[in-house]
């Protein structure tokens, strides 16, 4: 008979308490040998839902959990927090932050509830700032995008895309001055402006301006890849082409491709 999932949850708690006793490898982790690990198994599930790949997703989430349990039991082990604790914490904090599931508070929509996760955070958390909960290492593309959100949920916002879309513009013309005036920390601080604008205009589309880029990434390494097929089977390397010979092949591939996806 199938173990229940409290039943599946606690023998997962129980092997890390095993590893960690009797792996020489597990005894001797501590949160900072974790940390790089977890940035890599973190990455490797995004990868998976930028993939829909619903199997890896599963064996990710895997992964990501023991990560999640072995920090509790160093936790517990430096006595500064246990595993209960932590659920507990969880726990209280999305009930608080969810007053119109269980309080009396009324929304009418998504932005209300964001709306009143800022008020709350600020008002009962102890919040100085609502940048506050924006962690400082993640990446550039995503905290710019979670900065604009912050913001936005506290009133300071555009009214539309097209307002939205004048300011790109507004930045590129900027971009272009700069580059004209061979100021290069000015071209850099221009640049940045431009790339920020644009995020924010993503937001305003409802794209996932990380996201979106990572699949242009990996759209580009496929196709190159396959450029590079193409040539060694006509017996060169891209570095014995022509830029104007692996424009042909690139075009080629492109066109495959579309044709693939018309297809599908």
């Amino acid at each position: 008979m199938s173990q229940s999932l409290s039943e599946q949850f606690l023998r997962l708690v129980q092997i890390m308490d095993d590893l960690r006793e009797k792996c020489p490898w597990d005894k001797k982790q501590t949160i900072q040998t974790l940390r790089p690990l977890t940035l890599e198994e973190t990455y490797e599930l995004t990868d998976a839902i930028t993939d829909e790949n619903w199997q890896g997703i599963k064996e990710e989430l895997g992964d990501v959990l023991l990560h999640i349990l072995f920090y509790a039991k160093i936790g517990g082990e430096q006595q500064q927090f246990t595993l209960q604790q932590v659920i507990e914490g969880v726990c209280e904090k999305l009930i608080v932050r969810h007053p119109h599931i269980y309080g009396d508070v009324q929304v009418n929509n998504e932005e209300d509830v964001k709306r009143n996760w800022e008020q709350i955070k600020l008002q009962k958390e102890g919040k100085k700032s609502v940048f506050s909960g924006v962690p400082v290492s993640l990446p550039a593309v995503v905290k710019g995008a979670r900065i604009q959100e912050k913001a936005a949920q506290v009133g300071f916002e555009w009214d539309n895309k097209e307002d939205v879309w004048k300011k790109v513009e507004e930045e590129m013309q900027e971009l272009q001055e700069a580059v004209q005036s061979n100021n290069q920390a000015h071209v850099e601080e221009e640049f940045g402006d431009v790339l920020f604008s644009l995020i924010n205009y993503a937001r305003f589309l409802r794209i996932d301006a990380e996201g979106a880029l990572e699949k242009t990434n990996k759209k580009f390494i496929s196709r190159f890849m396959q450029m590079e097929e193409i040539a060694t089977a006509k017996g060169k390397s891209l570095s014995e082409m022509s830029l104007p010979e692996m424009d042909a092949i690139w075009d080629e591939v492109k066109q495959k491709n579309k044709q693939l996806d018309t297809n599908a």
